[in-house]
């Protein structure tokens, strides 16, 4: 047989769209075409596969016309996953593999020279794929090690794990050939099953943090009800410290959200099982680009916002950043969502984060401290201050004044309260939180926000002469009421009260001079 195909798929995105590998051996000059709009690292493939086979034992049909077509032709095509499909297929076209035997077979991998099989990035998006289309139990798919582990988190699909080409070709070697009789590896082809998820580790603990009363409070409220944070404070505060303990304070991941969270994660190439079940946490440097926070490039590939979904995202030294990486911040932290458009396609990633910044107030860092005299002018007070705008400052729920502490109030300081007494009352107020509406208080909106953070017309009144008065525009009036419905949640009262809205519209008080 001259003509062979497999199955396997190329990642647009979060989506793992099926690709038919078709390989057509012909007589005629000796030559290997690769065709179906695939990128370098996809053309590079002819060189592995053909010394994968080589050194694997394996005949390779190097006196044919080679033809292989990635199809459709017209999606494009990234990374060395084509190089297992791409091997099998000129082995079953050249009759060296029972071709039929390839249906209901997936295949993804890349091929090292001596033919072991190397992991690849997006082997979760490819599980997630098989279960989303019903055919996880009619489909099996053959994925490296570390790529199979990860994609069996998809529970529901059958996936196989295969260390080299050898272990596959075994398989699936025409019954009675000499291959198919050779010995085999029982751990080269093994069935995976799903790992168990595991807990938050033993992360920085709470108890830590000497003093920084409101600071903590701030970070239990941010917590709750899943709020944006920026704490504002002399250098060597203890700013760093109170964002690094945010994540121990949320409540466990649920199936579906640590699913989404990791396959987002093996996108990127940073997923691995000891990180299965846990909140993820990233932190990029202030050089960071817009395109690394938010995700871009030819293919689109997840930003920073997008890596730590259903977790943190903490930006130190927030007005270091460019100015134009942190506008493009502003949608993603209304939407939980960002669109990355090009010519020819549209990719659309999750990024529900919860942002936790920190700056100090001035360049020096010393403004308004008690401990040491800041030397900065007014002019470069605010041109520092300047670099975060007012429609970014309107969207962070929560600003906090984080103050240096003296040496004798630090040292003599008791242990603070530790996370796993805090976490007890998050997790009390996020269930009040999802039995009552579903989500977390930060993502209320419209009708629900009307609805579930409901004010009677004492409250009503108060907090539109607050607003009046402060000059609160619609969304960060909105924003106050939904920190105050999370801080009635800590207090487990049914209603929002006045206390309540006075103590959101504290953290509403900016605390830089826009």
């Amino acid at each position: 047989m001259s003509l062979a195909l497999v199955q396997s798929r190329t990642l647009l995105g979060l989506q793992a769209r099926p690709v038919q590998v078709e390989v057509h051996l012909a007589n005629g000059l000796p030559s290997f075409t690769l065709v179906g709009l695939a990128d370098t690292e996809v053309k590079e493939a002819r060189e592995r596969v053909r010394s994968a086979i080589q050194n694997a034992g394996l005949e390779f049909p190097g006196n044919k016309r080679i033809t292989v077509n990635l199809a459709p032709a017209d999606l494009p095509k990234d990374s060395g996953r084509f190089d297992l499909p791409i091997a099998l297929g000129i082995l079953a076209a050249s009759g060296q593999l029972d071709a039929g035997r390839l249906t209901g077979h997936e295949f993804a991998g890349e091929l090292s020279l001596g033919g072991e099989l190397r992991p690849i990035r997006g082997a979760l998006a490819m599980g997630l794929a098989l279960r989303q289309a019903g055919a996880g139990a009619a489909t099996r798919l053959v994925l490296p090690p570390d790529s199979a582990e990860e994609a069996a988190l998809a529970r529901g699909a059958q996936v196989w794990r295969a260390r080299h080409l050898l272990d596959v070709t075994r398989q699936f070697a025409p019954v009675g050939s000499a291959l198919a009789a050779a010995a085999v590896d029982d751990d080269g082809w093994h069935r995976v099953e799903a790992a168990a998820a595991k807990a938050n580790g033993n992360g920085p603990d709470l108890a830590d943090v000497k003093g920084q009363a409101a600071a903590r409070r701030a970070l239990e409220i941010a917590a709750a009800g899943s709020h944006s944070l920026l704490l504002v404070g002399s250098p060597g505060s203890g700013k760093s410290m109170l964002a690094q303990r945010l994540a121990g304070l949320l409540p466990p991941l649920g199936d579906e959200e640590a699913l989404e969270s990791a396959a987002v994660a093996s996108l990127a190439g940073r997923f691995s099982l000891e990180q299965w079940g846990q909140r993820p946490t990233c932190a990029p440097h202030h050089s960071a680009s817009a395109v690394a926070l938010v995700g871009g490039g030819s293919p689109p590939r997840p930003g920073e916002i997008s890596l730590a979904h259903h977790g943190v995202l903490f930006l130190d030294e927030l007005p270091e950043f460019p100015r134009h990486a942190l506008e493009a911040l502003r949608e993603p932290l209304e939407s939980g969502s960002i669109r990355i458009s090009r010519a020819a396609y549209q990719t659309e990633f999750p990024a529900h984060f919860q942002l936790v910044a920190a700056m100090n107030p001035c360049p020096c860092g010393y403004l308004g401290s008690r401990i040491k005299a800041c030397r900065c002018t007014p002019d470069q007070v605010a041109r520092y201050q300047g670099k975060l705008s007012g429609p970014l400052l309107d969207r962070i729920d929560l600003q906090v004044e984080v103050p240096a502490l003296p040496a004798q109030d630090l040292l003599g300081a008791a242990p603070g309260e530790a996370s796993a007494q805090v976490r007890q009352r998050v997790l009390a107020a996020r269930q009040r939180a999802e039995s009552r509406q579903g989500q977390a208080n930060q993502w209320l909106a419209g009708d629900a926000l009307e609805r579930h953070a409901w004010l009677d017309s004492q409250a009503t009144q108060w907090l539109q002469r607050a607003a009046t008065r402060l000059g609160w525009s619609g969304r960060a009036t909105h924003r106050a009421l939904r920190v105050a419905r999370t801080i009635a949640d800590l207090a487990q009262a049914d209603r929002i009260e006045i206390p309540h809205l006075a103590e959101a519209m504290q953290y509403r008080r900016s605390l830089v001079g826009l």
